[in-house]
Parts: structure tokens; sequence; C-alpha cells
């Protein structure tokens, strides 16, 4: 099963409000995992999930509710930190808690660099950075924000 298969069958086990707020074709893509650990690569990537869904463009959902979208979210970043802390890394949710806050404040405060934010936390998970993965990274985000302020510009 994929990463994003996973994501998907949980949520909806979940609740059904998250099967409900599943996208029909879902755009599976690794963006910040590649930098990490492969062990790391499911939370990570449900954590970047639940971040794509309160500030970017979702690969895996589409809640129409902005209500819905918060606690999907939330979902999202708990269920990450979940499967994270199931690895016994203390210092991995540490770093993982402290990337959520600081893109949280960000975004807040309408900042750029949240791409390299999350960049340098993946590269800390035993990652090995830099380089063209690094910058395949940080264009698929930009994709996923651009995408967002796209559409609800149009």
């Amino acid at each position: 099963m994929t990463p994003w298969q996973t994501i998907a069958a949980e949520a909806r086990r979940e609740s059904p409000l998250w099967g409900d707020a599943l996208r029909p074709e879902s755009e599976p893509e690794a963006v910040f995992s590649p930098l990490a650990d492969e062990r790391y690569a499911l939370g990570l990537e449900t954590i970047y999930e639940g971040y794509l869904v309160h500030y970017g463009t979702s690969r895996l959902f589409e809640p129409e509710d902005p209500d819905v979208a918060l606690l999907l979210g939330d979902y999202l970043y708990a269920h990450g930190l979940v499967r994270i802390a199931e690895l016994g890394d203390v210092e991995a949710i540490r770093e993982l808690a402290e990337l959520i806050s600081r893109c949280a404040h960000l975004r807040a405060e309408g900042a750029p660099g949240d791409g390299e934010v999350w960049a340098d936390t993946a590269e800390r998970l035993c990652g090995n950075g830099g380089g063209p993965a690094r910058e395949e990274a940080l264009a698929a985000h930009a994709r996923r924000m651009t995408a967002l302020v796209d559409r609800r510009s149009g």
C-alpha cells in the first residue's frame, strides 16, 4: 500500500467526514519525505498533508466546509505525529512539533520561507539533504501552495 493509500484508508476509517472529503482523483507526490530517512516517510507525508489541507492544495482531500478542513488538517497533524511517536524517536517529535509551530507562525505573519523550514526539518530527520532532491522538494511545495492561491483568486 502506498503512503497515500494508507493515509486515505485510515482517514476514511476514522470518520465519514474525512471519507467524504477525499478527492475523486488523488495526486500522490512525495514532497519532503525523500529528504528524510525512509522510516519517517509515512508520518512526515501525513503531517505535510495536514499542512496542505490547512494552507495549500491537498493531494488527497478537498473538504468543502472550512470547519471540516480545519479539523481534518488537525487530525492529519496528530495522526502523523502518532506515526512518528511509534518509532520511539522523541527528538523527531520535537522537530516536527517545532516545524508545525514555525510554519503556523509564518502563515499567520504572511511571511515566506515555509518550504525551507520543511526541507530543513526533513533533512534533520536523518536525511541526506541538499542538492537536487532539496530543489525538487521546494519546487513541488511551491506548486502545492501556488495552486491554492490560483484557485482562490480565480
